[in-house]
């Protein structure tokens, strides 16, 4: 079966509420491919090696959280952006990107799925970035913090870097995907025993105990498989097309 690639862009800003989302980015369709799509890819990042899978997996579209096109980059397409834009242009490949829409989303988004996987409830929106709310937060049973450790890791592929500056029992937890490491003041703020991102840099480490809060880094990309991996599994449900995730293994 297939679709157009307007059928496509229509269903992921409908799902995505991109509209509704003020960005670092461009959200939607970023390179136009073909009109007709019956196989579809996602992944994390555009980087040149995901493109490459795409056209060895012989697909027409390719849906990522990070895009080629970011607000604070210059104008020009030059070296590795006019080789990932004529690689995609060639093969007639169209790319979209969903950035924020992506990490909010309450069902296939990188943050509430991972949440609901990991056992929470009570889950609630946390964390706003440019007026809109990307983060979860919820309550889990009574679980150390060691035990919970473990239990990330075994979720998301990735040994854990952390900070364990909180209560040795954890009840409550925020989860931002990516890059939020900074974030971790607005989780100590909402009183939360655990605050669970993608990276991590030196300040972690000091505000993890100065705010009394434990603190896990999963890697950044690990912790946005999640999303991406999801949206295959949907598009292939509901619009009946082959969709396939592609994992270029990122350990950071």
């Amino acid at each position: 079966m297939a679709i157009t690639r307007d059928q496509l862009f229509k269903y992921l800003n409908e799902i995505y509420q991109s509209p509704l989302f003020v960005d670092f980015c461009p959200n939607g369709l970023q390179i136009e491919g073909a009109m007709e799509i019956s196989r579809v890819a996602t992944a994390v990042s555009s980087s040149l090696e995901t493109i490459h899978q795409a056209i060895r997996a012989n697909v027409q579209a390719l849906v990522v959280h990070h895009g080629i096109f970011w607000n604070r980059d210059s104008y020009p397409i030059l070296g590795v952006k006019r080789n990932k834009v004529a690689c995609l242009l060639k093969n007639n490949l169209s790319l979209f990107a969903y950035h924020l829409p992506m990490d909010a989303h309450q069902q296939i988004g990188n943050n509430w799925k991972a949440a609901c996987d990991l056992g929470l409830n009570d889950l609630e929106p946390f964390y706003k970035s440019n007026g809109n709310y990307i983060g979860v937060k919820g309550a889990i049973k009574s679980i150390s913090r060691r035990d919970w450790q473990r239990k990330l890791e075994e979720y998301y592929g990735h040994p854990a870097v952390t900070a364990l500056g909180g209560n040795e029992m954890i009840s409550t937890v925020g989860i931002i995907s990516g890059g939020a490491y900074r974030q971790i003041e607005d989780a100590a703020c909402e009183n939360l025993d655990a605050f669970v991102t993608g990276n991590f840099d030196e300040p972690a480490w000091h505000l993890a105990f100065e705010e009394k809060i434990n603190f896990y880094a999963m890697g950044h990309a690990a912790t946005e498989r999640v999303g991406p991996r999801a949206l295959a599994n949907h598009l292939t449900e509901h619009l009946h097309i082959e969709c396939l995730f592609l994992d270029d293994q990122n350990p950071f």
